[in-house]
């Protein structure tokens, strides 16, 4: 780097030029003063070259003024203001000089200024030439004017330079980019020239435009493609979610010895993570270190996220954790890998030692880690991230971070936030009004949710089949049979929207909890596509709570042929079993479930408590608080005998005695959460737990009880939806 004090201490050159004179090119090309604007690393620096050039009086000539003009406008040290200060002490400039001013400003974040100053070259009479169009179209492609770009193309007819390939190159650049493919088309065919380059500039406009089939159909006409050529086509497959075909032209392009380059295995490994496709990941792996770039951070992020993606999450961990040079971009993609995997805990693990590390987490981080919140209920973690978006984000306007925050307070127990978070949006996008219909239907504010899609067709957004998703999930939760039918009925008949499997769950779960079972079944009848293992898993909960043995037999049978191994089921059977009292059948069952090897899937709950995130199993004791949680399961349970309550012990598996069943059900997960909730939290705090499968009835009867003699509010997320317990009462009114 050059110091201040060298450049303060260069002697100036023994030529010195006067005003009007032409000294000879050789001369001005070695002299010290221009010598040392290739040497510059700051505008302090060109600053004192600036004060050499006047005090020898380079300054009077147009070739040491392009010189300056030029490391302004375009070096990465230079200062585009500072050029145009520099421009505007030239008296008459030439064509070069006029050239880099507009080059430096197609270059900038305001590329019209470009255009303007193509209009003030024109004004003052000097000529534009070949190297002027390229910077001018370029900037009227990244602005999408397309008028502007049309006067300047009869420019370039005017001075006869549109045989020029670069100039031809731009026009098809900038027709393409401003959406007018037409155009774009007119200016290829009328030409002569077909390079790669032209051919390459008309893809690349088809692609933008998701025209993937003009797009090959142009391809295939080129007769020597290059890597660049290559990356567009391959390129343009994997942004229109066409990844296996991105892959299959992939390997064409190796068959066809064609070297690909960095670009080319960022799209590569892009496609890989979103296809699935491992083994042609770690070949680019094994690519990417035979050619020495393995320290390459844009490609090391690229391989941490197909192996993420692709489930090989040790391995991808493996790269992270070797990355010397961490930028955000491998902190987002290895936060987004354990949150793609559902490796939630992992997620929050590493967002805590990236804080901790310093690194500076920006919008995409937060997109990865909020659903991560969400899923395990980690509200005060989520709540410091909005506090933290708002201070140090908030010139930023994304729609989809402002939706995940609703999100994550919703699924966090916080509805009342969610809607705080909604209101607040200035510009709502169809997403936002998803995710506060589905909040307000999973926490049974069936009217909320109904009267929020009213609100948002009256605004003129139009509901997709998402929107419908949350619309019958409230009716579902809400009890509200007739108005289900009704926007099942208007979602096909009014916005034109084909029910899938989702839609037909949420119809037949709530025909079968009202007690509909012939109509759901009917309905089931009716379905375009077969009904899958949850749309059965529905209706044989439904017979469960009507207590249907024959209808319940049926129905699991076809749960059992769709998903052998759904050990739900087997228990939804047994239960219904259970409540008749056929013990048999329930050893039967239980019996299946040992000699085929399935396992119930064991419920678990999460509490949050100081911003830790705490989890417990039926019958959990290696909690380090283990022993003052059962005392106060003691005492939850000493409290719950004086206030009359008694377990309902139907839904225990076994024939076993009655006091045995009762000590089953004292200690399934979600009590063993309370208490710990009741032992670590200040009186009349809310408590908010999650659980990973449906509250059994009798945790659901007991947690009314608690609610009030605690008095504490208890929100509680099960697999269907939430329960907001409230002095003896549940927001669900025992419909779940």
């Amino acid at each position: 780097m050059v110091s201040s004090s060298s450049l303060l201490t260069t002697p100036a050159s023994t030529l010195h030029v006067l005003p009007a004179s032409d000294p000879p090119y050789n001369l001005l090309q070695t002299h010290p003063s221009l010598t040392l604007l290739s040497k510059c690393k700051s505008i302090q620096n060109l600053k004192q070259v600036h004060t050499h050039i006047i005090k020898t009086g380079l300054h009077n000539t147009h070739f040491a003024m392009s010189k300056l003009v030029e490391f302004c406008a375009v070096s990465q040290f230079g200062d585009l203001s500072y050029a145009l200060s520099v421009f505007e002490c030239v008296e008459k400039p030439n064509q070069i000089i006029w050239n880099t001013i507009i080059r430096g400003y197609s270059l900038s974040s305001k590329p019209l200024q470009a255009v303007e100053f193509y209009v003030r070259m024109i004004l003052s009479g000097a000529e534009p030439n070949s190297y002027t169009f390229p910077f001018v179209l370029k900037s009227c492609a990244r602005v999408g004017a397309a008028q502007e770009g049309k006067q300047v193309h009869g420019h370039v007819l005017k001075h006869g330079v549109g045989s020029d390939a670069f100039v031809h190159t731009s026009l098809i650049n900038m027709y393409a980019k401003s959406g007018e493919l037409d155009n774009a088309r007119l200016v290829f065919n009328k030409s002569h020239l077909r390079d790669a380059v032209s051919f390459t500039a008309l893809i690349t406009g088809y692609v933008s435009r998701g025209c993937m089939d003009e797009a090959r159909s142009l391809f295939d006409e080129i007769s020597i493609r290059d890597a660049v050529s290559w990356n567009a086509m391959i390129s343009g497959y994997a942004q229109s979610g066409r990844f296996e075909e991105a892959l299959a032209l992939f390997s064409d392009m190796r068959k066809e010895n064609v070297v690909p380059n960095e670009s080319t295995m960022l799209t590569v490994l892009s496609a890989c993570a979103q296809s699935g496709s491992l083994e042609l990941g770690k070949w680019v792996a094994s690519w990417i270190e035979d050619q020495g770039l393995g320290s390459n951070v844009r490609l090391v992020n690229a391989l941490i996220d197909m192996y993420s993606k692709c489930g090989a999450l040790d391995t991808a961990r493996g790269l992270f954790d070797g990355v010397q040079q961490r930028d955000v971009i491998s902190w987002n993609v290895m936060i987004g890998g354990y949150t793609h995997m559902s490796r939630y805990k992992e997620a929050l693990a590493l967002f805590r030692l990236m804080l901790r590390s310093n690194a500076e987490p920006n919008d995409v981080t937060f997109l990865g880690i909020l659903p991560a919140c969400a899923h395990l209920g980690a509200l005060d973690l989520g709540k410091w991230i909005h506090v933290y978006i708002d201070k140090k984000l908030q010139s930023l306007t994304n729609a989809s971070l402002q939706t995940s925050l609703i999100d994550m307070y919703a699924k966090c127990g916080n509805i009342e936030a969610a809607k705080q978070v909604f209101d607040g949006m200035e510009a709502k996008s169809l997403a936002s009004w998803n995710a506060m219909i589905t909040g307000l239907a999973m926490h049974g504010k069936a009217n909320a949710a109904l009267d929020l899609f009213s609100k948002m067709a009256d605004e003129g957004f139009k509901p997709d089949d998402i929107t419908f998703v949350g619309v019958l999930s409230a009716c579902n939760h809400g009890g509200l049979v007739d108005l289900g039918r009704q926007y099942f009925s208007s979602m096909t008949k009014d916005y034109h929207i084909s029910p899938q499997l989702q839609h037909y769950g949420c119809m037949i779960d709530l025909l079968g909890r009202a007690g509909l079972l012939d109509e759901a079944e009917a309905l089931m009848k009716t379905m375009e596509m077969k009904p899958d293992g949850a749309v059965w898993g529905s209706l044989l909960g439904a017979c469960r709570t009507h207590k249907r043995v024959e209808m319940g037999e049926y129905v699991a049978k076809h749960v059992f042929e769709l998903e052998p191994e759904n050990a739900g089921a087997h228990v939804l059977l047994s239960n219904i079993y259970a409540g008749a009292g056929r013990w048999d059948d329930v050893a039967r069952i239980r019996t299946t479930l040992n000699d085929i090897g399935i396992k119930k899937v064991p419920g678990s709950t999460s509490i949050e408590v100081d911003s830790v995130v705490h989890e417990f199993l039926v019958g959990d004791k290696v909690h380090p608080l283990s022993e003052e949680i059962y005392e106060m399961l003691k005492e939850m349970d000493r409290l719950l005998d004086m206030a009359g309550f008694v377990p309902d012990t139907s839904e225990v598996l076994y024939d076993m005695d009655e006091e045995w069943k009762e000590g089953i059900l004292s200690h399934h997960s979600e009590k063993l959460a309370i208490a710990f909730g009741l032992i670590s939290t200040k009186p009349g705090t809310t408590i908010r737990i999650v659980k990973n499968l449906r509250v059994c009835g009798n945790c659901h009867s007991a947690t009314k009880l608690i609610s009030k003699i605690f008095n504490r509010e208890i929100i509680a997320r099960d697999r269907n939806r939430f329960h907001h317990f409230r002095d003896g009462s549940c927001s669900c009114n025992d419909n779940w």
